[in-house]
């Protein structure tokens, strides 16, 4: 597999673009993802017991139909906790979208990401699909979906199916409200392979635990937040299917490109300045790994202690206590970087030097051996510091 620079149509099949339409002040704000033709489609959704219009809209046309031929997107305001104008609204948005693109309404997804509780402003709306353009600026789509987000998130990979070459690509935007299932983040995943709905499903079901799953940045969870997967088989291979090779080959295509825009939306946490990577290694199973490394990376002491570059490991053995998994603790390894600091639970000397060159890096290594299992599990997140309380207490104004 080849991972190359590449953007949303990268796929064979794709256009996308990106404008501003007024649903904020001056970034652009509004975006769309066509394919040629109808694409399957899988899709994973928000844990909160509070769903927004849009997801609502989405989902229902998924499920009743299972393909989908585009994706309209607009950020500013989320048309989340707006009553039944909000989910009227959001069919409305699903209806002239299809229109202007010549589509039946079931054939089109619609996402909003921003404020909660304000209603869609339609008038801008209309403005934006009335500029629709296909084979547009796809990195335009990348930037339109953004929020508090300090960069955009994409990641482009080929492989080879027999003599045919599959593109899939994605694009994301989170970088508050991650925890623990997803949260305020959208992900748009195209692909160009001959792959069924339900086996796409399959593939991203099977990578959504080890991947978006895993990122934690604030503890809050968001009404908003889903991942759509397209596939339109324009690359022209052999169909996909379930517990075969090749099925396995897509997976961990999958796999890599979710796994590498987990950890750019991470890395954008709101005031982040280091990526936290927490693994947990030699767990007694893999959904326990997952939980302890989860509970690391999201652990406030933990993060502060990052930000502040002070080796503190016995926030990370308190995080490993409290996070309710069976497990032993009486000897358990913790190394920051390459340096250890315990192990078998008793603390070990380490040279200050050294270790403040590891905490002053701007992506840090946690490694946790709990020496009862062979399971791994990794989690992602980042440090918390002073901005991330000015960006969202000023967040309206």
């Amino acid at each position: 597999m080849k991972i190359f620079q590449g953007n949303i149509a990268s796929p064979l099949g794709f256009s996308a673009d990106g404008l501003h339409a007024g649903f904020k002040k001056r970034k652009l704000d509004f975006g769309w993802l066509v394919s040629e033709r109808p694409a399957s489609v899988a899709g994973v959704y928000t844990t909160n017991k509070v769903v927004a219009a849009p997801l609502v809209v989405t989902r229902s046309a998924i499920e009743e139909h299972g393909q989908m031929q585009a994706v309209v997107v607009n950020s500013g305001v989320a048309n989340s906790c707006t009553g039944s104008q909000g989910l009227a609204d959001a069919y409305s948005m699903q209806r002239q979208a299809a229109e202007k693109l010549k589509l039946e309404p079931h054939l089109v997804g619609v996402a909003s990401t921003g404020v909660i509780g304000d209603l869609l402003p339609m008038d801008k709306l209309e403005k934006g699909l009335e500029k629709i353009v296909i084979n547009g600026n796809a990195d335009d789509f990348a930037q339109a979906i953004l929020t508090t987000d300090t960069i955009t998130k994409t990641v482009a990979a080929k492989e080879m199916f027999g003599s045919d070459e599959v593109t899939m690509a994605g694009v994301a935007k989170g970088s508050g409200m991650i925890h623990p299932n997803m949260a305020t983040m959208l992900a748009f995943i195209t692909c160009d392979a001959n792959i069924s709905s339900q086996t796409l499903q399959l593939a991203l079901r099977q990578n959504v635990e080890t991947t978006f799953n895993q990122i934690t940045i604030d503890g809050d969870t968001s009404t908003n937040d889903m991942v759509l997967v397209l596939a339109n088989g324009c690359s022209g291979n052999q169909e996909i299917l379930p517990e075969t090779a090749e099925f396995e080959k897509f997976s961990q295509m999958l796999s890599a490109v979710m796994t590498d825009l987990a950890k750019k939306i991470a890395k954008d946490g709101e005031g982040a300045t280091k990526l936290i990577e927490v693994q947990v290694v030699n767990a007694p199973g893999s959904k326990t790994a997952r939980m302890l490394a989860k509970s690391v990376v999201g652990s406030s002491l933990v993060k502060t202690a990052v930000f502040g570059e002070d080796p503190n490991w016995g926030r990370i053995l308190a995080a490993i206590g409290y996070a309710g998994a069976d497990i032993t603790v009486d000897k358990v390894d913790i190394y920051l970087g390459p340096i250890p600091v315990l192990l078998s639970s008793n603390p070990v000397a380490f040279d200050d030097e050294e270790m403040q060159d590891i905490m002053q890096d701007d992506e840090l290594v946690i490694k946790v051996d709990l020496h009862n299992g062979n399971s791994k599990g990794t989690a992602w997140g980042c440090d918390l510091s002073y901005d991330y309380v000015k960006i969202n207490a000023l967040y309206r104004t």
